[in-house]
């Protein structure tokens, strides 16, 4: 079963924006690191290491979401087709009757 034509892409301007978003955020979070006054190095990188983790865990929560959500497409998927079949069965049944 493809469902590559039924699917629902995202137009490129879109898609440059949500990269073009991430990008600024990012790079803006880690300027006002460089540049936050009075503050020592291990300070410093200790906001770093927290963006870099709060980034990567975003990145493994939006993709766990969407894979949820792919599946349960899916499950719903097989469920309509056993449907289908048992209503196809049943109709075949009540014609013969």
């Amino acid at each position: 079963m493809n469902d590559l034509n039924n699917a629902q892409l995202n137009s490129p301007e879109w898609v440059f924006f949500v990269k073009a978003s991430f990008a600024i955020s990012f790079a803006a979070m880690f300027i006002a690191i460089f540049f936050f006054a009075q503050v020592d190095l291990i300070s410093k990188g200790f906001l770093a290491m927290g963006t870099l983790y709060l980034v990567a865990s975003t990145f493994t929560l939006s993709k766990t979401i969407r894979d949820e959500f792919e599946g349960q497409k899916l499950i719903n998927k097989l469920a309509d087709a056993r449907t289908e079949k048992l209503l196809k069965e049943y109709e075949r049944g009540s014609e013969t009757a």
